[in-house]
């Protein structure tokens, strides 16, 4: 007999099914609450790395706009739109990842400023100590103000 737990190991798919017509149905007894709490943990931190990662894309793409001028393209325009639009969604679907991103935020520049620095081929010196972009210049980004003339 396959019971639940064991679909984790073998098909994690069905395992999801099973486990939310358990919990439709209420049947909590039959229920694999070890796996089931791993997984919620796990998403928590999958949505915390998506918020990170996307923070510190659109940071890195400002350092490269702000410090590389003659070098801007497109594709710049496009990331720092799009990573401070996943961002503004995050915070849409999931509000209390706000204070995570304000205590995150330093560290997210300091990455940021690592990969603008290789990818500009700038010193690291090159950019701020602190990041010079406020929340508002990430979160609140006008598409008009990265337009290439």
């Amino acid at each position: 007999m396959i019971t639940v737990k064991t679909l984790y190991e073998t098909d994690f798919n069905l395992w999801l099914e099973e486990t939310a017509i358990l919990l439709k149905k209420g049947e909590l007894d039959q229920l694999d609450i070890e796996n089931l709490l791993e997984e919620i943990e796990g998403m928590s931190r999958k949505e915390k790395d998506a918020l990170e990662s996307n923070l510190i894309r659109v940071i890195q793409h400002l350092l490269k706009w702000h410090y590389q001028p003659q070098k801007r393209s497109p594709s710049w325009s496009y990331t720092i739109i799009e990573h401070s639009r996943r961002l503004n969604k995050a915070f849409k679907n999931s509000p209390s990842l706000k204070p995570y991103f304000d205590a995150v935020f330093n560290e997210c520049y300091n990455e940021a400023c690592k990969a603008a620095a290789v990818e500009t081929q700038l010193p690291l010196t090159t950019f701020p100590e602190s990041c010079p972009f406020t929340k508002s210049d990430i979160l609140d980004v006008n598409v008009d103000d990265y337009l290439i003339n």
